[in-house]
């Protein structure tokens, strides 16, 4: 019998696998070949959508969408890196510095985005399709 998982328990093994998927590609995230605009959209193709996979199912609530942008946060400052101040000491970005290098289009966001084009999708589906007579 297959037991349902809860929302908090699905979106913290999405987060551990979204872990999972950032060290493995860690010597690429790294590198100082690749750009920081690079990494980005590395962090965007391969990390995120291992995160946000079934995603429009959720129920976003408060706690959750704060560990998400937590995670988010974290793997976005190993990619800028800190900062280096005029008096020669070294910080970590700001939340607003972060979120103004990704332009706003942060996790929630994407999670939003992706509900709205499921919802789309559904929406034209025929009105007997399973799926839509589940909603």
């Amino acid at each position: 019998m297959c037991k349902l998982k809860s929302v908090r328990e699905q979106c913290k093994g999405r987060i551990s696998l979204g872990n999972r998927a950032f060290h493995a590609n860690q010597d690429l995230f790294k590198s100082k070949l690749l750009t920081k605009k690079s990494k980005l959209r590395m962090y965007q193709t391969l990390v995120r959508p291992v995160v946000t996979y079934a995603c429009e199912t959720w129920v976003l609530k408060e706690n959750t969408k704060t560990k998400l942008r937590v995670f988010e946060r974290k793997v976005l400052r190993r990619i800028y890196g800190p900062i280096k101040e005029s008096d020669g000491t070294w910080r970590i970005k700001s939340n607003e510095g972060l979120n103004r290098l990704i332009g706003n289009k942060n996790i929630i966001n994407y999670i939003k985005a992706q509900r709205l084009a499921w919802f789309g999708h559904v929406h034209h589906m025929p009105d007997n399709s399973m799926v839509k007579k589940s909603i």
